[in-house]
């Protein structure tokens, strides 16, 4: 039992609890230093960038009348109404809006708390969100490798990404759909320790119940014997479930990160059976796991996301939300039975996804999805370009820029990583590798089934915190394994302690062109070093 304990856990608890402290404090140093660079100057610029002008405004159209609203006809420049303190923009008209609420509540709570009109405000959700993911993804490569200087060196790497520094400095919903997955994410490895567990501690008395007893004559029963102990309710998948419906509520990209990780959590169960040397290990995963997972994550996500449509539900004037007085379902119908709130919402729905699917504009930004991992088109989300005595301009040209550049050591290492870590996870069966190409499956794949749609570079926050721990599992390498030298892991904690210096020296350098901050023209070129990088 000892033996399976250890094939199923790895080290026992005790003798990891100094390295644990290590890591915490790595991590909240890690989370406290990005929350401050997080935090500073965050009201600059005090006026709506990019999509902000949709998704702010929409967020307090939401707190103020539970739906979205129209911006009132005829009404010149309402977002400038908007942030010098006039916020009433609004008619009485629908407003068409494609994405769910929830990522939009999330910053009407900033608003709530520090008004609507302060530009602090509508970024505060994003900012909390951007340093708490930090943390998380720290103790997610606790999880993963409980090894402290790579749990470290996760929550470093995320802190200094510029990618991920502007987005939890604005007002948008992609970096909500990053936070959701992320801690549905961790809530399974959290199962996933939970399971293993369960199943070195029963599987001593089930296989001494069943070992030298008759085999039953019920189907069933000799099934049951064949497949192993049933490991229990796994509330952890609960909780991801809710989580993965907050991800879908944000934007329906949160749907890939429920099937990927809905295959990912079975088929760590799958290799739990299997190492504990159950018979039937690969139908009594299907059996015993694989449809409990899908009943108790699927339906948990799906009432979620239908929760968070409660504004929706409970106020009048919603986009279609009468459409089903007007369209009544025909009499003895299956139609007929669901009530019309929901069948309204259904074709509300038809609608956004006609939409999504249709969208084909030229846009300047634009990007395919095959250069996203090596940033071959950032998203510019403001610039000015101020002359001498201007914003603070001592020489006759500067720049005031925001760029969604992602950090060189964490997106080209990642581009650079995918194929070692694929080799990991296919030919050297290192579930860790595969947990970390999860991430980037679920946020990155299907975007190509779209490459004629007009999308982004910036959707792929997402899954920088997988790309990350791509590198990090990369830098895992460079470690050394447990067993190497004391020689071999001193070097090798070298080599990663620079790699993460010259991480941290690029995000500082960089800094400027993520923060808004006025420079001369000559030295935002020399870090502008390619032309598709403006």
């Amino acid at each position: 039992m000892e033996s399976l304990r250890a094939r199923l856990l790895g080290p026992p608890p005790g003798s990891l609890v100094r390295a644990d402290r290590v890591a915490w404090v790595g991590i909240l140093l890690a989370t406290l230093v990005g929350g401050i660079v997080r935090f500073v100057r965050l009201d600059h610029p005090h006026q709506l960038i990019f999509d902000e002008t949709y998704y702010v405004k929409q967020a307090w159209s939401l707190r103020l009348f539970g739906h979205e609203r129209e911006i009132r006809a005829g009404l010149d420049k309402p977002d400038e109404l908007f942030t010098r303190g006039t916020p009433d923009v609004w008619g009485d008209v629908p407003d068409l809006v494609v994405h769910p609420p929830v990522g939009k509540w999330m910053i009407a709570l900033g608003e709530m708390l520090f008004g609507p009109e302060s530009s602090f405000g509508w970024r505060f959700s994003s900012a909390v969100i951007g340093t708490l993911s930090i943390l998380v993804l720290g103790r997610v490569a606790w999880l993963l490798w409980k090894n402290a200087l790579l749990a470290i060196a996760a929550a470093s790497l995320l802190a200094v990404d510029g990618h991920h520094f502007v987005q939890s400095r604005t007002g948008l919903l992609d970096i909500f759909v990053m936070w959701w997955a992320l801690l549905a994410f961790f809530f399974l490895l959290l199962d996933r320790e939970q399971a293993r567990r369960r199943l070195a501690a029963r599987w001593g008395p089930w296989l001494e119940r069943h070992t030298g007893s008759p085999v039953p004559r019920s189907l069933w029963r000799r099934w049951v014997r064949w497949w192993g102990p049933s490991l229990g309710v796994r509330w952890w998948r609960l909780a991801a479930g809710v989580s993965l419906g907050l991800c879908t509520g944000t934007k329906w990209s949160g749907l890939f990160f429920l099937a990927a990780f809905g295959l990912m959590t079975v088929w760590w169960d799958m290799g739990a059976r299997r190492a504990a040397g159950a018979d039937g290990w690969f139908v009594g995963t299907v059996v015993r796991d694989g449809i409990p997972a899908f009943l108790l994550m699927v339906p948990t996500a799906l009432v979620t996301y239908v929760v968070s449509w409660t504004g929706w539900f409970v106020t009048e004037g919603g986009w279609k939300r009468d459409w089903a007085v007007s369209h009544p379902a025909p009499p003895g119908s299956l139609a007929d039975l669901v009530p019309d709130a929901l069948r309204s919402l259904w074709a509300y729905h038809v609608e956004m996804m006609t939409f999504h699917v249709g969208l084909h504009n030229e846009h300047k930004w634009s990007s395919n999805p095959w250069s996203w991992t090596v940033q071959w088109r950032p998203t510019l989300f403001y610039s000015e370009w101020p002359k001498r005595g201007e914003q603070g301009c001592e020489v006759a040209d500067c720049v005031d820029y925001i760029a969604s550049l992602g950090n060189v050591f964490v997106w080209w290492g990642a581009t650079l990583g995918l194929l070692v870590v694929l080799f990991l996870w296919l030919l050297g069966r290192d579930w860790r590798a595969g947990a970390a190409l999860s991430g980037v499956i679920a946020g990155w794949l299907p975007w190509f089934l779209y490459q004629t749609r007009t999308i982004y570079s910036f959707y792929a926050v997402a899954f920088v915190p997988w790309l990350v721990l791509v590198v990090v599992c990369c830098l895992g390498l460079v470690l050394g394994p447990a067993t190497a030298s004391p020689r071999r892991r001193r070097w090798g904690a070298v080599a990663v302690v620079v790699y993460l210096a010259l991480a941290a020296a690029w995000f500082v350098w960089y800094y400027p062109v993520h923060a808004a901050v006025v420079l001369p023209r000559d030295e935002w070129q020399m870090r502008m070093w390619f032309d598709f990088w403006t």
